[in-house]
């Protein structure tokens, strides 16, 4: 009795804990909308009434408009290169070995656990003293490099979980190693890749301290929204474009998930936790 007494008060104490936990997590998120719909110009309650005013103002700023453009172009560029530089490593990692190869992950792995504001000052000491100007170029570079550790850690999972058998019997059949690659591996791993697309493009896109280092005069949507926060009446816009962001981020968070899950249906494993 004692020990069932226990049991429950420890249960009761871990929901208390898990509510606690995802009210401080989310609540901010939850009140984004409410004042980006509210009237008043200043964030607190009660509130004044129900506006679209803020999301026309949004859609009529140039500036934000350029900073959203600029945006955009890193973060498919960012995106595209991590990807695909992640299919080469993934592949190498989980197919083949060779010597160095601990070293050489870890290597590429290390943006994952170092302070970004470290990898942004020593990208930003690099290209100077290269003499590279700071551009939409230089941000990508950057962005490419965080974001390619998040994309090789779901297209490992995904070429891990193919059949050897599958390759070795179209080598049989006469393919060679790319017409393999091309016609039997990429169309199986095609969901990772997605998954890891729409994850780095995420990624990128809500990225602030490489972008303000390596941007120069260009203005990203971090970077502009950063610079709207000294002003009190642009305050319920940047809540109006943080409702968009967070429903875009949501979006695509859910596509790879759900990418990510039919990865893993059609190898047949068992799902063991991914991103929602």
């Amino acid at each position: 009795m004692n020990g069932q007494t226990e049991g429950r008060a420890q249960g009761r104490g871990l929901r208390a804990y898990a509510i606690l936990y995802l009210l401080f997590l989310y609540a901010p998120i939850v009140l984004l909308p409410i004042f980006a719909f509210n009237s008043g110009t200043i964030i607190a309650f009660p509130l004044k009434g129900f506006t679209t005013e803020w999301f026309a103002q949004m859609a009529g700023n140039a500036t934000l408009r350029r900073a959203l453009g600029n945006s955009l172009t890193i973060a498919v560029s960012s995106a595209v290169f991590a990807t695909c530089l992640g299919i080469f490593a993934a592949r190498a990692s989980t197919r083949f070995r060779f010597p160095g190869k601990g070293a050489a992950m870890g290597l590429i792995m290390l943006p994952l656990v170092l302070p970004e504001i470290i990898i942004s000052v020593s990208l930003l000491v690099v290209l100077l003293g290269m003499g590279i100007k700071l551009s939409i170029l230089t941000v990508i570079l950057g962005h490419t490099l965080i974001c390619m550790p998040y994309a090789i850690t779901v297209l490992s999972t995904a070429f891990s979980s193919l059949d050897p058998a599958l390759e070795e019997a179209a080598y049989d059949l006469g393919e060679t190693k790319w017409g393999a690659f091309r016609l039997v591996i990429l169309p199986l791993v095609m969901p990772g890749i997605i998954s890891a697309l729409l994850i780095s493009f995420t990624i990128s896109l809500d990225e602030f301290i490489i972008a303000f280092f390596l941007a120069g005069n260009e203005p990203t949507l971090p970077t502009y929204i950063f610079s709207q926060l000294r002003f009190p009446k642009a305050i319920p816009m940047i809540m109006a474009l943080g409702t968009v962001l967070v429903a875009l981020s949501i979006v695509l968070l859910a596509i790879a998930e759900y990418f990510r899950r039919r990865g893993i249906a059609r190898a047949g494993l068992k799902d063991t936790g991914g991103f929602l």
